[in-house]
């Protein structure tokens, strides 16, 4: 029975010395140059000095006339020769011309899943549960006192959340007091971060508060919203922008909403855009989590990287 191959870099059928991101139903346009490891070259190439036959001196015999002693000297250069054959298919099966170390068969829809599944994102981060990884967007966010990694949601873009749930005052249905997204742009091939965040805010505001994705209203929609803040931002050393509004529901105490784009430092460098979602009032998350979480995110294998509000700007676009 076939299996569906996981999501996860693999090698790009289409060149072979990169990898491709596979979203476990067809390929992205997601591409990188595979890094290998010093370890991981001298486990496909390791040392070979013991592996080739060295040199023997043949004795020669006592008496070039003697049958015996020739027969000796013959025996002894086959032996060295068969040695040396066996040595070499030895190491030519070591080395069949694989392009990359490391590099992972690249999968096809109907082929099985791979002998080495994608690190899950504990792994990825080293059993960290202090951070979450995003690997397609080649991000880390870290996860605060009062967050959790999501369990038990339908958007696979969610990469924390308040822990619990609440009966929406709205329609019926479960509501969270926030969430955070992250996902790729693929709506079109804008690269400003800027355009993108003041375009993506009416539509976040609007899946948070007024119509959700099954089309429930879980505040009864949006009354009115006010713009608190927009600017520059430097998330993980890349340049970004962000855009924050205040919004007013029908029902319950309304939110804040932030969109915020920046480009992806792996791959083909693609925009990323993270969406922030917080209750008001109360029950709500503190929003100064908004600026904690953005100046937590980090490159994944690189803790020292950082950004945020008020943070020194990375190289522009």
């Amino acid at each position: 029975m076939s299996m569906t191959t996981p999501p996860g870099w693999y090698r790009d059928p289409s060149a072979p010395h990169t990898e491709r991101w596979w979203d476990g139903t067809a390929w992205t346009e997601h591409r990188r140059t595979p890094e290998v490891s010093q370890q991981q070259l001298q486990h496909h190439y390791p040392q070979q000095q013991q592996s080739y036959a060295q040199p023997q001196t043949v004795p020669m015999p006592a008496r070039a006339g003697s049958g015996r002693a020739k027969a000796v000297a013959l025996t002894t250069a086959a032996a060295v020769l068969v040695a040396a054959i066996v040595t070499g298919a030895v190491v030519l099966s070591r080395d069949d011309g694989d392009s990359e170390p490391g590099a992972r068969t690249a999968p096809t829809p109907t082929a099985t899943a791979p002998t080495s599944s994608p690190p899950s994102p504990s792994e990825s981060a080293g059993d960290d549960p202090a951070v979450v990884v995003d690997e397609l967007n080649g991000i880390t966010l870290p996860v605060l006192d009062g967050w959790a990694e999501p369990k038990n949601v339908s958007d696979t873009d969610i990469v924390l959340t308040t822990p619990g749930t609440y009966r929406c005052p709205g329609d019926d249905g479960l509501c969270r007091h926030g969430t955070v997204l992250s996902r790729t742009v693929t709506a079109n091939d804008e690269k400003s971060p800027a355009t993108l965040a003041r375009q993506d805010i009416s539509d976040a505001a609007d899946l948070a508060y007024d119509r959700d994705r099954i089309d429930r209203r879980p505040f009864r929609g949006i009354t009115s919203h006010k713009l608190v803040e927009q600017g520059p931002v430097a998330v993980a050393g890349r340049t970004g922008h962000l855009v924050r509004w205040r919004v007013t529901t029908e029902v319950g105490p309304g939110g804040y909403v932030q969109s915020m784009a920046f480009p992806s430092s792996v791959g083909s460098e693609s925009m990323v855009m993270v969406r922030y979602v917080f209750d008001a009032g109360e029950d709500g998350p503190p929003l100064a989590d908004m600026d904690r979480i953005t100046e937590g995110i980090r490159p994944v294998g690189d803790e020292d990287t950082s950004g945020g509000v008020g943070s020194s700007i990375g190289p522009t676009q």
